[in-house]
């Protein structure tokens, strides 16, 4: 799963005029292709741009919403593939903000039908190269008719961000470090919890949770740091995640201790 996320997300970034038509901004070209929408570019602006966001609506007007972003916005031939296209007319845009506060939006476009003729071969290669673009960092360059460009640099690749961490809605660590577990419908249900610590070590199981309000004190857990676990539900996985038991603070010494100091 988390590798085809990752393609898409490849195949949002970058789209190659080898593979299809582009105009040039202000305007965008959409095409529909096995059931996606590409929306493609080519930039000729010569001034910064810091942010182009990618727009979907049901209406050509109004009611349209933020659907991606492309990571380097400068790039003379750009794009994205809406892989979630929903059903009936859809309506695509732009949005093109450049530095200093100035910004535009291009024209609405319905997605027609691409019918260049698209062998495998030439779809495979396509995600390919934009797999090789996706992680290789990018350079400004000045070329002689004083146009902004990008270049490539083959040596170096983008560090990936890190995964957004998501607390758990059952399971949560307090003031106190010690953790609570709060399911509301334990009792009617057959709830049980598995903890691992950071190297993914097996360390006990909850088999039995009947009620819906329960604390676990920090000293089950040994030390700090952080640990996971699996919560089943009649033996099913339910949520997969982790907490974090966080270091006490040493104390140092009563008030009057520091005063015979």
């Amino acid at each position: 799963m988390l590798k085809s996320l990752f393609i898409s997300v490849l195949l949002c970034t970058i789209i190659s005029s080898k593979v299809f038509a582009q105009d040039t901004l202000p305007k965008i070209s959409v095409t529909l292709y096995k059931g996606k929408a590409i929306i493609s570019w080519k930039n000729a602006y010569p001034i910064q741009i810091s942010n182009i966001n990618i727009q979907r609506s049901t209406d050509s007007i109004k009611k349209f919403v933020t659907i991606g972003s492309v990571l380097n916005p400068m790039n003379e031939e750009n794009g994205y593939v809406d892989n979630k296209m929903p059903e009936g007319k859809i309506f695509y845009r732009v949005f093109v903000a450049f530095e200093g506060g100035n910004y535009l939006f291009s024209k609405s476009y319905v997605p027609t039908l691409d019918t260049a003729r698209r062998t495998n071969k030439e779809i495979i290669d396509f995600e390919n190269e934009l797999i090789i673009k996706k992680r290789a960092e990018f350079k400004f360059v000045i070329t002689p008719n004083n146009k902004i460009t990008l270049s490539e640099k083959k040596e170096a690749l983008v560090p990936l961000p890190p995964p957004v961490f998501v607390p758990s809605k059952y399971l949560f660590v307090g003031k106190d470090n010690n953790v609570t577990i709060a399911i509301p419908d334990a009792a009617t249900k057959k709830i049980s919890i598995k903890f691992y610590d950071e190297k993914n070590a097996f360390l006990f199981e909850l088999s039995k949770i009947n009620e819906p309000y329960l604390i676990m004190e920090k000293v089950n857990f040994l030390h700090a740091g952080w640990f996971y676990f699996n919560l089943y539900e009649n033996n099913n996985l339910i949520e997969k995640s982790k907490f974090l038991i966080q270091k006490e603070a040493k104390s140092s010494g009563s008030l009057k201790d520091q005063r015979n100091k």
